[in-house]
């Protein structure tokens, strides 16, 4: 089929699909019930657990929050001011529930190693579980799961994504993830004392590579789960690619999922994003944050060591810049760095969309 009209039955699919998830979340009484962002949960091999966190903070914003394990995993928790908080994991038993869609090519090496779950936070989490689970939804657990100070439960990796979705229900002293039975580590991880980090913010969203044939179950799926909704899709034709937004407002993180038009084909070029799942599966990409004076703290990540599969994109005059780096060796994840200027009301452009779009080809 051409891609013209592959592209038109997709999007007149999700257009007619989205009213009926939003009638049907207002109809089940989950509307209120999930709210924003509150952690990401990314894996790690054991031994580049530390490498991994090292790298965050010298590299982002973050600051060492936490740091203790249990009979499970080893965490390490790091944060910065309205942002949601990172836990760095490294499993010490058992098989990971990720290691069928961690088994593409170029990821065999290091099969636990991927940012594997979104939590969000939310109110009525007994409500919220019997309701999904009526519906059909699986979680990892049978009952949700309680710790010192909150609540949890997790679906299973989702055959769309790849990710988890979690959901936290806090009872005491928030950001305290640890279980009632882990061993406090000190802080031994510093931040290095780089003045650039300061302009360096909160995670403002994160794109995860989907098959383009899953690009409207995989926002369906998620919008069913959360409160989000799908805001626009940029296209980039030239690169068999779409990049679609789901927002919860415009001043919450914000869910990237990025397809192919078509689905990849042996007999022609793909474009970067299917070759990308190709090579690495279903996965996040990258995770985005938010950067002032983005100028020189490019040129001072850059002089610190940080490489980069792109320069800076965009312009003042556009409202946007942006960049990625390479992909970490530790957790395959890259960074991007992003600003809106003042009087920029929009997400993305469309320019800078391609340009970054064409940049993962390097990967």
């Amino acid at each position: 089929m051409p891609q013209e009209a592959f592209m038109a039955r997709q999007e007149q699919d999700l257009a007619a699909r989205i009213p009926a998830v939003l009638r049907r979340r207002k109809d089940l009484g989950l509307e209120g019930l999930v709210h924003g962002l509150d952690s990401v949960i990314i894996s790690t091999e054991p031994g580049r657990l530390e490498p991994s966190v090292e790298e965050l903070l010298r590299y982002t914003g973050l600051f060492a929050e936490a740091y203790f394990e249990d009979e499970t995993c080893t965490t390490v928790v790091l944060g910065i001011k309205n942002s949601a908080s990172f836990l760095i994991r490294a499993g010490k038993t058992g098989k990971s529930p990720f290691i069928a869609v961690n088994s593409a090519e170029k990821t065999k090496n290091l099969p636990n190693t991927r940012l594997e779950t979104f939590v969000f936070r939310t109110t009525g989490l007994d409500r919220f579980v019997e309701i999904q689970a009526g519906q059909g939804v699986r979680f990892m657990t049978p009952e949700i799961t309680e710790y010192p100070h909150f609540r949890f439960i997790q679906t299973i990796p989702s055959r769309y994504t790849g990710n988890s979705l979690g959901f936290i229900e806090w009872k005491g002293y928030k950001g305290d993830y640890a279980p009632q039975d882990a061993r406090s580590h000190p802080l031994s991880l510093k931040k290095p004392a780089l003045p650039h980090l300061a302009s360096i913010h909160h995670l403002d969203h994160a794109a995860t590579r989907v098959k383009a044939l899953d690009r409207n179950d995989a926002i369906i799926e998620f919008m069913e789960l959360t409160g989000y909704s799908f805001d626009f899709a940029v296209f980039v034709r030239s690169l068999n690619s779409i990049t679609s937004v789901a927002r919860l407002s415009k001043d919450d993180y914000a869910m990237v999922f990025t397809s192919g038009i078509e689905p990849f084909r042996e007999d022609t070029d793909p474009g970067p994003t299917e070759m990308f799942i190709r090579n690495y599966g279903t996965r996040v990409h990258h995770m985005a944050f938010q950067t002032d004076h983005i100028e020189d703290t490019y040129d001072a990540l850059r002089n610190d060591g940080m490489e980069f599969l792109v320069e800076l994109v965009g312009s003042e005059d556009e409202g946007l810049k942006q960049t990625f780096s390479l992909p970490s060796p530790h957790t395959m994840i890259v960074n991007e760095y992003i600003h809106r200027y003042k009087g920029f009301d929009g997400f993305f452009t469309k320019n800078n969309v391609e340009m970054l779009t064409r940049a993962t080809g390097k990967q």
